[in-house]
């Protein structure tokens, strides 16, 4: 991936410098709340804030109550890259969760990652409310959509 890495868009440490293990032992840590959201605010300050001109509406997600942008490429390796930011401290945390789990994956391997798990693993998913939960869904339904639409194969030609 070392060719491919020279082309990213708005590069992030997550899933490379930031593992999904490194991720769970240092949630496992946290004996509250309050522990956890201030992992999430750091986490997020490590998400670099993406570039005006990458704030492209085509991106933005509609259904979040912060703007939420989320964006990706295939690389020629194969692999997926995800990159996104948002407004919120604690979406922007959350966005770095899920791109701690997907980055650098194939599109089959993305498919394979169960993300409510690992939110669950993080004592994350019980603590959000009603409508930063199903912002975070929203979010995860848009990766998967994004991986199964690399996976298609093109449809036979009838001779």
């Amino acid at each position: 991936m070392a060719q491919a890495a020279k082309n990213l868009t708005a590069p992030h440490p997550f899933g490379k410098e930031i593992s999904q293990q490194q991720l769970v032992e240092t949630f496992n840590q946290c004996r509250q709340w309050e522990d956890r959201y201030r992992q999430l605010i750091l986490l997020s300050k490590k998400l670099p804030t993406l570039p005006d001109n990458l704030k492209q509406q085509d991106i933005e997600m509609s259904g979040c109550e912060n703007r939420v942008w989320l964006g990706h490429q295939l690389l020629s390796d194969g692999y997926l890259h995800f990159y996104g930011d948002s407004e919120g401290r604690i979406v922007k945390g959350l966005l770095a969760v899920i791109l701690t789990a997907v980055e650098g994956k194939t599109p089959q391997q993305v498919l394979e990652t169960n993300l409510l798990t690992l939110l669950h693993q993080l004592g994350l998913e019980q603590q959000l409310s009603g409508s930063r939960l199903n912002g975070v869904k929203l979010l995860i339904h848009t990766v998967q959509n994004t991986a199964k639409n690399y996976t298609k194969a093109p449809p036979d030609v009838e001779l």
